[in-house]
């Protein structure tokens, strides 16, 4: 017996290794001063123009998206969804990202499935001008079934600190602008698998008419980045507060920004819910709050300004390419969200 017949293939994780060392290397930026393949990645601070750099760190997973790759066989977005849900979440706190790191775990490792995922996660890093630095492939027999794996990422990234956004000058009669979503993003997958597969029994190739596309490709839609948009929006003084809807929907997600004693006002008719959350809810008989608390419902990341910065957060936004922000709500001395 050796290590190769008890289910770990040495070979093969060098050969990724091999296969994702250009890709890597294609998102390296100024700051990269060590290889892929090194013990540690190194990055050096001295290549951003900040005088008092904040540095903002987060991790985090795709979640049962993954079973929708594993069904389709599409292993290329995952690696973005991953990135991008990183970046929005230090970006909220007016940082820019730095540096990525992943780490992928599999039962019995796939060279070619893992290559499109890193893939994945390399043109996530080059579109939001991040460094793929590093990570770690695991290869772990009898701990996932055979074609599973599972995907996290580590994202560092820096903020002046006199730049920094943490909500805590936010107060009643201050603005929500919300910004919408491409989908589900990479929440809700639980709820939304057992609706589509089991309680309408698709197939994840099956056409659904209502949302012009198959089910597959309706909840594989990559997660955003909302950094291109906000980039010109930091260090103005314009946004005392930033809230990535993610898991817990707004009703969660946005009192983690806001001061004690302050709650805040989401009018639902603002917005027009994407058909994907219509009918999500329709199939399944999913109540409103808990749409709510599982899903963003068209809205992926909330902006908070004062009444009269308002306009001009929303004019900069649609200059930088965003047409779709608009007012949602506003601030109200209380305790969490109510919505009307």
């Amino acid at each position: 017996m050796d290590y190769k017949q008890s289910g770990v293939d040495i070979d093969a994780g060098n050969e990724v290794v091999r296969r994702i060392r250009s890709l890597a290397k294609g998102t390296f930026t100024p700051g990269v001063l060590s290889q892929i393949g090194s013990f540690g990645g190194l990055f050096s601070l001295s290549s951003t123009p900040m005088r008092d750099p904040v540095l903002v760190a987060s991790a985090d997973g795709v979640g049962t998206k993954l079973r929708v790759a594993f069904m389709t066989g599409i292993h290329n977005t995952v690696g973005r969804d991953l990135v991008n849900h990183c970046v929005n979440d230090i970006l909220v706190q007016g940082a820019l990202p730095l540096f990525f790191l992943d780490y992928l775990a599999t039962g019995r490792l796939d060279p070619d499935v893992a290559v499109r995922i890193v893939e994945g996660l390399s043109e996530g890093c080059r579109e939001n001008g991040c460094a793929l630095l590093g990570g770690e492939t695991a290869e772990m027999p009898g701990f996932y079934a055979d074609g599973e794996y599972d995907v996290a990422g580590f994202i560092v990234g820096a903020v002046e600190r006199a730049h920094l956004i943490d909500g805590r000058t936010i107060s009643s009669g201050d603005v929500l602008i919300g910004l919408p979503s491409s989908g589900l993003h990479t929440n809700g997958y639980s709820l939304a698998r057992r609706v589509a597969f089991e309680v309408a029994g698709l197939n994840v190739n099956d056409m659904v008419p209502e949302l012009g596309t198959t089910i597959g490709d309706a909840l594989l839609r990559p997660h955003r980045s909302y950094l291109p948009v906000i980039r010109p929006l930091l260090g103005r003084g314009l946004v005392k507060g930033m809230a990535h809807i993610t898991g817990g929907g707004i009703t969660d997600n946005l009192p983690r920004i806001l001061p004690e004693g302050c709650g805040a006002v989401v009018d639902r008719n603002a917005w027009e819910v994407p058909a994907v959350f219509n009918w999500l809810q329709r199939q399944g008989g999913v109540p409103d709050d808990d749409m709510l608390r599982t899903f963003n419902m068209g809205i992926g990341l909330i902006v908070i300004s004062a009444r009269n910065d308002a306009d001009a957060v929303i004019g900069t936004l649609a200059g930088a390419g965003e047409s779709g922000a608009r007012r949602i709500g506003e601030i109200q001395d209380g305790v969490g969200v109510r919505y009307a």
